[in-house]
């Protein structure tokens, strides 16, 4: 366990209990009433009533994965991980967080890439509180109190201040990662990692950024993953053409690959099947011809020559 964060050792008593130990000195202070001098009674059962409504600040319930961060008049005195009904001094102020995990979507931000290209990415993200002390001391949460001035800060408040400090972290890590990153590589032999085929090792590096970021307010990242990835729109037109003409490229690599290959079959045949001798002009006539119906985006129109004849 953090050494800023410790369990809660004070006086904790099963609710159920107290609550037959306040009904009984209820119903006690009650029956004194008619039992002594009447001034007395109603002395003893005002002050009984005054404590009563004093202890009754002292119930709480803790639900799973929930914790009460306990503080008595400005001190830290643990926090209150069991689950249950309890009675605990009233005098403590219990400070409601919930240890459960929340998703949080970032919304696509603009930023340059490391080629310098604006680019628009977004994230979703998992986070959960694993040190309550840092958590709840850390993180100023004054200005989302319920009203000026107020003292207690309910659990609602209170997650939307990490939920806000968690974005803003957030927003910036983004930044710094995709700032670290090409968002695509066009020549094929390089094997450099990119936004756009990174993956998991991109998501790792962005979790280790975040990771690093909201350590120290007791807030650690479960899961970090791009889920938006795309050209600013004022390049996006280009670099669409762009990609299109590395397509382009690539499939006219293999188209002429394939049509030399079928070109050398084609020779090699004639020569091993003797069907006709082919000196190197009609060689290279026959290879242009050949290659300019293989690469031609068109269908070929032939053409019969029929000779000349002679009477």
């Amino acid at each position: 366990m953090n050494a800023n964060e410790f369990d809660f050792k004070g006086i904790k008593i099963s609710g159920f209990l107290m609550l037959f130990i306040y009904l009984c000195i209820l119903v006690g202070s009650i029956f004194l009433l008619g039992c002594v001098h009447p001034g007395l009674g109603s002395f003893i059962l005002t002050c009984a009533i005054i404590a009563l409504i004093v202890c009754l600040f002292g119930f709480m319930t803790n639900e799973p994965n929930n914790a009460r961060v306990m503080v008595f008049f400005g001190r830290y005195c643990g926090t209150l991980k069991d689950n249950g009904f309890f009675w605990v001094n009233p005098f403590y102020i219990k400070k409601k967080i919930t240890q459960r995990a929340r998703n949080l979507d970032i919304a696509p931000i603009k930023v340059n890439d490391k080629s310098g290209n604006p680019v628009m990415i977004g994230m979703v993200l998992v986070w959960r509180i694993f040190d309550s002390y840092k958590a709840v001391f850390e993180i100023d949460t004054s200005s989302l109190s319920a009203a000026p001035g107020a003292i207690r800060v309910g659990m609602g408040e209170l997650m939307k201040a990490f939920s806000n400090f968690v974005k803003v972290q957030s927003d910036a890590a983004l930044r710094e990662v995709a700032g670290q990153y090409a968002y695509d590589i066009n020549e094929s032999q390089c094997e450099e990692t990119t936004l756009r085929s990174g993956g998991d090792k991109v998501n790792s590096h962005l979790e280790r950024a975040l990771n690093e970021r909201l350590a120290m307010a007791g807030i650690e990242v479960v899961e970090a993953r791009i889920n938006n990835l795309a050209y600013a729109p004022e390049i996006a037109a280009v670099m669409l053409r762009r990609q299109q003409a590395t397509a382009i490229i690539a499939a006219r690599e293999k188209i002429v690959e394939g049509a030399v290959s079928m070109v050398q079959m084609a020779l090699t045949k004639l020569s091993q099947e003797q069907i006709v001798e082919l000196d190197e002009d009609k060689k290279a006539a026959m290879v242009s011809n050949l290659l300019v119906v293989l690469c031609a985006d068109e269908a070929a129109q032939p053409v019969v020559n029929t000779g000349t004849l002679h009477q």
